[in-house]
């Protein structure tokens, strides 16, 4: 009998998850685990993967032919190329990160906006200090450019036109529309758009064609006013030109909650500069991230044992 496997903590489920398996794929054994030497154990036997799943397994897991992964991003087949060869099926939980990481991208712009990472240092050093007129700003007005415009950049699109700003999106196809976006762009225009944004908003995934897409000469085109924010993957940034374009005043700062080293060395620049937001990539965390990942993991369980075809199915050429 074939297996699923799902590298998940058994007690962060709803108790009912195995029951909701086996229902589900009656012919099918089920293994809900996350000890790594358990599923090492059966690789030969599993058909269906998912979860949080060890990516190094997969390319031994020689019978598997769907994995439903937890997160979005698909770059770990960039470390893993041999698994591009296999025959089986990617799907992703694109579209649960939505509300939680729109919301911390609104976070970092905030704060920025307040001058309110100024002021949690004044509340530690208990200094009472009001900052320069021209260090707090209205967002109303201001332009934010969204280089990625799937599930989270529609909804950050959404927030932040209600706010009255002006929002400009850079997608492959620049046809399709979104709500909020006054102006649709293909990434080769970018670097004649940068300099209208007042935050460039990454959230695209890593990929072949995005590593590195903002460099030295994209930090250059960006307004010495403007500011970055990163929640995609890191290494869709040079990070050695953000840290030269910070320390010179290129741009007015940053806030990442991605990058190229994770998690990010104590010797990195970043940690020290007064104008980066740095947090520990856990922009897409939310108490209801299990649930609504097993939500997509169910139907699209429903839609393999029928036959019938899976949603957020990943290009695995072009990652995502």
């Amino acid at each position: 009998m074939s297996l699923i496997a799902v590298f998940l903590n058994p007690d962060n489920l709803p108790p009912e998850t195995h029951k909701r398996i086996k229902e589900i794929a009656p012919d099918f054994d089920v293994l809900i685990t996350q000890d790594r030497d358990q599923v090492e154990s059966v690789l030969e036997d599993i058909e269906i993967l998912a979860g949080w799943f060890p990516h190094d397994l997969v390319p031994r897991a020689q019978h598997v032919r769907w994995i439903q992964q937890w997160g979005a991003g698909a770059d770990w087949l960039l470390r893993h190329p041999e698994a591009l060869e296999m025959d089986f099926v990617l799907t992703n939980a694109s579209g649960l990160h939505a509300i939680p990481i729109s919301e911390h991208i609104l976070a970092f712009i905030f704060t920025f906006a307040r001058d309110m990472h100024r002021a949690i240092h004044n509340q530690l050093d208990r200094a009472w200090k009001t900052p320069q007129w021209h260090k707090v700003i209205e967002l109303a007005g201001k332009t934010m450019l969204l280089i990625g415009m799937g599930s989270i950049g529609a909804r950050t699109a959404e927030l932040a036109a209600s706010l009255g700003m002006r929002v400009l999106g850079v997608r492959r196809n620049s046809h399709l529309d979104s709500i909020g976006v006054e102006a649709m762009f293909t990434p080769d225009r970018l670097l004649d758009i940068l300099p209208q944004a007042d935050f460039v908003v990454l959230t695209v995934p890593l990929t072949r064609e995005t590593q590195g897409m903002i460099g030295e000469k994209e930090l250059k085109r960006m307004k010495q006013t403007a500011y970055l924010i990163n929640i995609g993957r890191g290494g869709t940034i040079n990070e050695s030109a953000l840290i030269n374009a910070l320390r010179n005043g290129r741009i007015a700062g940053a806030g990442l909650d991605v990058f190229e080293t994770e998690p990010l060395p104590e010797d990195s620049p970043l940690w020290e500069m007064e104008n980066v937001l740095i947090t520990a990539h856990y922009a897409g965390m939310t108490p209801h991230y299990n649930e609504r990942a097993l939500s997509i993991f169910l139907e699209n369980l429903k839609r393999y044992v029928s036959d019938e075809p899976l949603f957020n199915v990943v290009n695995k050429e072009l990652m995502y």
